[in-house]
């Protein structure tokens, strides 16, 4: 434990100096938040409804993090280090390689926690209050994020190069945060683009976070959850089967 602390802290403090994650984890899901709230106010989500735009866009808000530390955080800093030859210096040493992983995988989670908490806080100030169960949403967020980080950690285990698992991050990324209901509302998207966003994974993990903070009924939310499931499922196998400490590692 006390070496996952110290390794924890260490790579925490170079995260925070490099300042990727503190941007597009935390400051810009705060800055979208402000100016939905700043739009939309306490409209209501359309003619009749028992929640406001605002609360329906809360699920999508609360993604940013997510995404940014599963899509491009995580599998980026790992193809890094494998380079570097960093995760193959691991294995020599005392400390497990694999703690390295795990250390990782919490760093970018805590980044993903920090997002939701920043988006939570400035919606409060909007006189935001979740419509479904507390406990559920807490659930879906999780599980949203163990999906997506399935996905990078597939990235980082069939890159060969940090160059090319920067390149498939990007194609990833930029299409998630763009058509997945993060920045433009997937209720204002044309039919036709709703049915691309569908295909994108992170869009089920937004209906499946929007369900549960609205409250919505469970045939709402259970095709994103079969979904992120088989995702996660085929994701994680693969990238065990195929990860590797070193590039040139048969």
């Amino acid at each position: 434990m006390k070496a996952f602390t110290k390794m924890l802290i260490t790579e925490l403090k170079l995260s925070v100096r490099d300042m990727n994650m503190i941007i597009f984890a935390i400051a810009l899901p705060l800055v979208v938040t402000l100016i939905l709230g700043f739009v939309y106010g306490s409209k209501p989500a359309y003619d009749g409804a028992a929640y406001t735009a605002f609360a329906q866009s809360f699920g999508a808000m609360s993604a940013f993090g997510i995404v940014a530390a599963g899509v491009m955080g995580l599998p980026l800093v790992l193809s890094d280090y494998r380079d570097k030859k960093i995760l193959k210096r691991y294995q020599c040493m005392p400390t497990s390689p694999t703690l390295l992983l795990i250390v990782q995988l919490v760093k970018y989670a805590v980044y993903s926690v920090a997002g939701l908490l920043v988006v939570t806080l400035v919606s409060l100030c909007f006189g935001y209050r979740m419509q479904g169960n507390v406990f559920a949403f807490i659930g879906a967020f999780l599980f949203v994020l163990v999906a997506i980080y399935s996905i990078g950690m597939l990235v980082a285990a069939l890159a060969p190069s940090m160059q090319v698992g920067g390149l498939i991050c990007s194609v990833l990324y930029f299409p998630m945060l763009i058509l997945s209901g993060t920045t433009l509302p997937y209720e204002i998207m044309p039919k036709w683009l709703q049915i691309i966003s569908d295909i994108l994974p992170l869009t089920q993990g937004i209906k499946l976070m929007k369900g549960t903070s609205l409250g919505l009924p469970l045939n709402d939310i259970y095709i994103p959850l079969i979904v992120l499931s088989a995702i996660t499922v085929v994701c994680t196998a693969i990238a065990i089967r195929f990860f590797k400490w070193d590039k040139k590692q048969k």
